[in-house]
């Protein structure tokens, strides 16, 4: 009797060690999928960061607010400087935002509408670059798709105090998305 005891005893303990490398296993695809996310977005947001700081400061070789606001002029767009000025808000900011994961649909949607009207300026003649909307295009689908599956683990919205904001359903992903293309094509309206 002591026999079959020991050998009930040990069938549960062996059903739990069964269950732990599954799990393991399953963690695993989650973690390469959340660094992945983490990598697109640093890369995208830390790429649009810096050409806003181009427009905002002059940096890495950018034309600064009046440089910038006098490719805005030329461009068609009203009130060069202040277009520049908000190009480069828009770009830095959300950028940053993506790069950090913090409120990602918000920041996802502002490259979207900032690259609506980059697609615009640059002109759909061609596709591949240097004259082509190939990389403004990219650009647009990964800020997109950052603002419509979220930004994995590795983010600051995990810490953020309201679930709603850590969490956004995604009619919110949908709806921040829309508002950066309605945002971007009303910029456009204004555009000669």
């Amino acid at each position: 009797m002591t026999s079959a005891s020991a050998a009930t005893t040990q069938a549960p303990a062996a059903a739990p060690a069964a269950s732990t490398p599954a799990s393991t296993a399953h963690a695993t695809p989650t973690t390469v999928h959340d660094t992945g996310l983490l990598l697109l977005r640093l890369v995208l947001g830390l790429t649009m960061a810096a050409h806003g700081t181009q427009k905002l400061f002059g940096w890495f070789d950018g034309g600064g607010i009046s440089g910038t606001g006098r490719f805005f002029t030329a461009s068609g767009y009203p009130a060069g400087d202040a277009m520049a000025a908000l190009a480069g808000l828009t770009e830095t900011l959300g950028g940053l935002g993506l790069a950090a994961g913090l409120l990602t649909p918000l920041a996802g949607a502002a490259v979207v509408g900032t690259m609506i009207n980059a697609i615009a300026v640059h002109g759909a003649g061609s596709f591949f670059a240097p004259k082509g909307i190939e990389y403004e295009l990219l650009l647009t689908a990964g800020a997109a798709t950052l603002a419509l599956t979220g930004p994995g683990r590795y983010a600051a919205d995990r810490l953020l105090p309201v679930p709603a904001l850590r969490t956004p359903r995604p009619a919110h992903r949908l709806l921040a998305v829309a508002l950066g293309v309605v945002i971007g094509a009303a910029l456009l309206l204004v555009r000669n």
